[in-house]
């Protein structure tokens, strides 16, 4: 690959969602010339589904260095934070008995992987099977009070959900599948993803992405909320969950603790088109949704060490995996040939129901043909920091 070369990624669909019942129908799509109309480019801070005990500790632990710009947005957080916070006791009340009885009894599948290596694009095809759950927007953005407030916003609210995605054009929606990570961010949970508040400070959870920085006191509680959100999540869905969320990919020993026959897909994807992309996508996250205007001065140097903890951490723990529980999937592949690659997870995997999905997953690929791709470029520099940190990865998966 020449340096400075333009770095088109591969195309991974834009969708439309309208699932009113979880078992009527696969994911939804519309054609792609719909988020083409889009307009509205407003929507909330993710932080606004927080509450007020998290959102304290985050403004307290920066010094309360919201930018005067910002100010109304913190003054919105404070005040939907407290909303969430009772809520979350409404929620408590009138449901904490029948979830703390509910049983996981289908361990969930784990799309891993590093952030924009096609995780998305592999947990859509997934889930156009109609055996499969998953946390959609709303479960992930208002994590505190799911089960009393998702009718009414998914009635009423719509126009709060956003439309598309900061760091691509990839359509967004209440009902569209989303990370996890986001969720026990604002649970309070040690994450990455706190560093998105105030993107010019140092790491909030030094070792929140591979859990390496707990306690085990810290490690208990991440493990019972984790838990915990799932069992809210198939609290009225009993099917078998498929999660995606990238940094998982360093935290396989404490998922197997949880769950042992857990299933693992694993997909990579050309690292010298990750590196731009990843850099996009804190970049876009941080002025979308931060609290300070970012200088984005450190930001290619998170990119490059949280890349060496994801995929040093996932060697560390291949011993770990059972046959039959783990399987990976190289993007490029995929989009050439998603239908044969899916059904290659499913039978490595072994996981039934391929043949019932086909009809769905082939009418997701029809209507997701087109995509306006980013375009990004990389520098000799970059190139060179690429192949000197990143080397042996780029090797061992033959991108070299």
């Amino acid at each position: 690959m020449p340096s400075s070369a333009v770095i088109e990624p591969p195309v991974q669909g834009t969708l439309r969602v309208d699932r009113t019942e979880p078992t009527s129908a696969p994911l939804a799509t519309a054609p792609l010339a719909t988020v083409k109309l889009l307009t509205r480019r407003w929507s909330p801070r993710f932080f606004q589904g927080t509450d007020a005990i998290t959102w304290a500790k985050l403004v307290f632990r920066n010094r309360f260095a919201v930018h005067p710009k910002y100010w109304y947005i913190a003054g919105i957080v404070s005040v939907t934070s407290t909303i969430n916070l009772v809520l979350r006791w409404v929620q408590h009340g009138l449901y904490g008995d029948e979830l703390a009885r509910t049983q996981i009894d289908k361990q969930p599948i784990f799309v891993i992987g590093h952030w924009r290596t096609g995780t998305t694009l592999l947990h859509e095809l997934l889930i156009q099977d109609r055996q499969f759950n998953y946390p959609d927007f709303f479960a992930c953005f208002n994590p505190n009070h799911r089960l009393i407030s998702e009718r009414f916003f998914k009635t009423y609210g719509t126009w709060l959900a956003p439309e598309q995605r900061p760091m691509d054009n990839m359509a967004a929606g209440w009902d569209r599948p989303q990370e996890d990570e986001f969720a026990l961010c604002l649970l309070g949970l040690p994450s990455t993803y706190a560093d998105i508040a105030f993107p010019n400070h140092p790491p909030m959870y030094p070792g929140a992405l591979d859990l390496s920085g707990l306690s085990v006191e810290e490690l208990k509680r991440w493990k019972q909320t984790f838990h915990h959100f799932l069992q809210v999540l198939m609290f009225r869905d009993p099917r078998r969950l498929v999660l995606k969320s990238p940094p998982h990919t360093a935290r396989i020993p404490a998922l197997l603790e949880i769950f042992p026959d857990a299933r693992f897909v694993h997909i990579v994807r050309d690292p010298y088109v990750v590196f731009p992309s990843t850099v996009n996508l804190w970049k876009s996250l941080a002025s979308r949704h931060g609290f300070q205007s970012p200088n984005h001065n450190d930001v290619e140097e998170k990119v490059l060490s949280e890349f060496r903890i994801i995929y040093d951490r996932l060697e560390e723990a291949r011993p770990l995996f059972r046959p039959g529980r783990f399987c990976e999937v190289r993007y490029e592949k995929l989009t050439a040939n998603p239908m044969g690659e899916l059904e290659r997870v499913y039978a490595e995997l072994e996981l039934k129901g391929f043949d019932e999905a086909r009809p769905d997953v082939e009418q997701y690929l029809q209507q997701t043909t087109d995509y306006e791709t980013n375009k990004y470029t990389i520098t000799d520099e970059q190139r060179t920091k690429i192949d000197r940190r990143w080397g042996d990865v780029i090797r061992r998966y033959g991108y070299c």
